[in-house]
């Protein structure tokens, strides 16, 4: 019965709204959509690229997780990468799986994302 994902959620500390609406729209070139009032009111973004969507929530006593993370697909995926790090980002690449090349980064936050493009294995 499921048809796709609508959306993820991520996590951020209280006031770094600025700090997520500079990376998410300025470094990977998403669009803020705006919440509905009532969601606002609680702070935290919503971003989206095409049909990635975005949401970073804010949570009192954040902590970054070390290991889940959404897996966000690119094209040109060096391209993407130099982006990043010209915006002072860190790019681990890791080449574990088969089929695809890959990265990992951080955002502003700590929250952790990967960055793959299949195909060129």
């Amino acid at each position: 019965m499921l048809v796709a994902v609508d959306h993820v959620q991520l996590a951020a500390p209280p006031g770094t709204e600025d700090l997520l609406r500079a990376f998410y729209t300025g470094v990977l070139g998403m669009t803020e959509e705006p919440k509905p009032p009532v969601l606002a009111a609680r702070g935290g973004c919503w971003f989206r690229a095409g049909a990635v969507r975005l949401h970073v929530g804010i949570e009192e006593g954040f902590r970054p997780s070390a290991k889940a993370h959404p897996g966000l697909r690119v094209a040109d995926i060096d391209a993407f990468a130099d982006r990043l790090a010209t915006h002072g980002a860190d790019v681990v690449w890791d080449g574990d799986l088969p089929g695809h090349r890959r990265f990992y980064s951080t955002d502003p936050v700590g929250n952790r994302l990967e960055f793959l493009e299949p195909g060129r294995g």
